[in-house]
């Protein structure tokens, strides 16, 4: 699918299985952190809009008045971090290089990469909306 041409009926009616939308305050910076933090495609962009593609997984971005309709934004504090509780997990992605560029694109690093004793290396980064990135590879056997 060409997600810079896919008219958004047609992108609507492919989406399969999970789905991953995030609302944010500034489409365009929320873009280009995850693009240049874990190398995702993004398709799209605009202020209002963005499709991201991460290894083959999509994401949404969509400023907060895209959703003036929907129940959701009444539930969005008017500032502070928004993800409270959710952990977005992105396996395959160096959390070593993810720390190293999180401050200077405007992240903050809750955690530094670390083994964990479930088999993985990870980083917990806060973005600039408040959503938790956990880039993370598998420790060798």
């Amino acid at each position: 699918m060409d997600f810079d041409s896919v008219t958004a009926p047609e992108f609507g009616r492919s989406l399969t299985g999970f789905g991953l939308n995030l609302l944010v305050r500034d489409v365009l910076r929320h873009a280009a952190f995850l693009e240049q933090m874990f190398g995702m495609q993004a398709h799209r962009v605009n202020r209002d809009f963005a499709i991201l593609v991460y290894q083959e997984q999509v994401l949404q971005l969509h400023a907060d008045g895209t959703y003036h309709a929907n129940p959701m934004l009444s539930l969005l504090p008017e500032a502070g971090p928004r993800g409270a509780g959710a952990e977005l997990r992105l396996f395959g992605s160096d959390p070593d290089q993810a720390a190293r560029l999180a401050t200077e694109l405007g992240g903050q690093i809750l955690q530094h990469p670390s083994n964990k004793p479930h088999g993985l290396r990870e980083a917990f980064i806060l973005d600039p909306d408040g959503y938790v990135w956990v880039p993370s590879v598998p420790l060798p056997e």
